[in-house]
């Protein structure tokens, strides 16, 4: 079952989830309006067949990032956000959307356990210029059934855009449970 808004802010006086900071003015009848953080990255391929990817970071002009038509960013939330109790949704909001502003389009569900920074995927539709702070997506908190496994991954490690690590050879600590 999804949180109401008054039940995250619950959650986040006692503990039980963790947005930081948080601003109870973005508290939605069941999300929180995440906002933009500062690093954003362009994902530029090499455009073989089987291509290298490489980051290439933005450098803020004026304060605002422009993005390109479909080109692929990667950026990541500002707030450090997630519980040890309850699951992570992230999406982006209807008004950027409209803007042609896709935001996790393929990786909107976290895992229980992670709190950090998360890494947004941002894909234009047109040219748009975002600016780090601006409040550009929703995460919501879902209740458990079952046995609780939380997650220990590489991402849930970093509070700054992480590439995808799919073509790198998993070491050892990645592969164990």
């Amino acid at each position: 079952m999804i949180l109401t808004g008054a039940a995250i802010t619950e959650a986040v006086r006692t503990g039980d989830i963790v947005v930081d900071p948080f601003d109870s003015a973005r508290v939605n009848p069941n999300s929180y309006n995440y906002r933009l953080g500062a690093e954003i990255h362009e994902v530029v391929t090499s455009g073989e067949a089987v291509p290298a990817a490489r980051h290439v970071p933005l450098v803020p002009h004026e304060g605002r990032c422009l993005l390109r038509k479909g080109h692929l960013y990667l950026g990541h939330t500002l707030e450090r956000i997630g519980s040890r109790r309850y699951v992570t949704s992230l999406i982006g909001r209807s008004s950027i959307g409209r803007l042609g502003l896709f935001v996790q389009l393929s990786a909107d569900l976290g895992h229980q356990g992670a709190v950090h920074r998360w890494t947004l995927e941002l894909l234009p539709a047109m040219d748009i210029y975002v600016y780090p702070g601006q409040v550009i997506g929703q995460v919501s908190f879902w209740n458990i059934q079952g046995v609780p496994a939380p997650y220990a991954g590489w991402y849930g490690r970093h509070d700054v855009p992480m590439p995808s690590k799919l073509h790198t050879p998993p070491t050892r600590t990645e592969e164990s449970p």
